[in-house]
């Protein structure tokens, strides 16, 4: 009796232990997600649900006769392009799915990781990281195919034909930032772990990006924790500038036409 009473014990102290350690990992993550979803619904994710109906429509699209070229001269961005044209295509480029990668995994991961995102971290901030680590990851393409496979971060010529899109290092990039603004630790080295394995065993130009996006969102995630939501400021600033001048310019042109 004492050894199956101690066997139970076992296997009790050992659940308690992984029910404690679930709860200090993922505890704040999930009563915040649970308390806006149960109160919302969809409508407490609207980015990402946004977000996941563009990549379906740019993987229909790109399977449809003509579809490919058309979306190749709005979404996708090489390292070979000229710097302009790449960065006016890197906004679309982030929800154009890879041609040879299931369609379904990536319209999974972006509903997930971005509609946890945008509950956790605002709309400005989840669009902040993703398009700055996304931009990251590009111009490191570019820099590495400049610098050419002599250096250590450099690659061959080729690799400016390589098309490079999707949502994965925006993905991987918020993924850290959730978790780091959680304190979800244990997750965030483990997403930052996998990263850095992937680009160890498979040094390509995805899994380097990879990395390269990991480490501009820890920039973010350090510089939100140190000055708060000052960057989400700034972009509602530069936003209300905008549209304070654009007011000012209609005015300036009706006053102009009045005789």
């Amino acid at each position: 009796m004492k050894q199956m009473t101690h066997a139970g014990g076992v296997r009790n102290g050992i659940g308690a232990f992984v029910v404690r350690s679930a709860v200090a990992e993922w505890g704040v993550l999930f009563g915040t997600v649970k308390d806006r979803v149960v109160r919302k619904r969809f409508a407490a994710v609207p980015l990402a649900a946004g977000a996941t109906l563009l990549i379906l429509l740019f993987s229909v699209l790109q399977h449809l006769p003509g579809g490919e070229h058309f979306v190749s001269r709005v979404g996708v961005v090489r390292a070979g392009l000229p710097l302009d044209l790449s960065l006016l295509r890197t906004p679309l480029s982030l929800y154009v799915p890879a041609l040879d990668l299931p369609v379904w995994g990536a319209l999974a991961q972006v509903f997930l990781v971005f509609g946890i995102a945008e509950i956790v971290l605002g709309r400005r901030l989840t669009l902040l990281v993703a398009y700055a680590c996304t931009l990251a990851g590009t111009l490191f393409a570019r820099i590495g195919v400049m610098i050419g496979p002599e250096h250590l971060f450099g690659f061959p010529r080729w690799v400016a034909h390589v098309r490079d899109t999707g949502p994965s290092a925006a993905v991987v990039a918020l993924a850290v930032v959730v978790a780091f603004r959680c304190r979800a630790w244990w997750t965030g080295a483990a997403v930052a772990l996998a990263m850095v394995v992937e680009a160890v065993l498979l040094p390509n130009l995805a899994g380097l990006e990879h990395v390269v996006a990991l480490l501009t969102a820890a920039l973010i995630a350090a510089s939100v924790e140190v000055f708060g939501d000052f960057w989400p400021r700034v972009l509602a600033g530069v936003g209300a500038a905008a549209s304070i001048a654009a007011e000012a310019g209609r005015r300036t042109r009706a006053t102009a036409l009045t005789p």
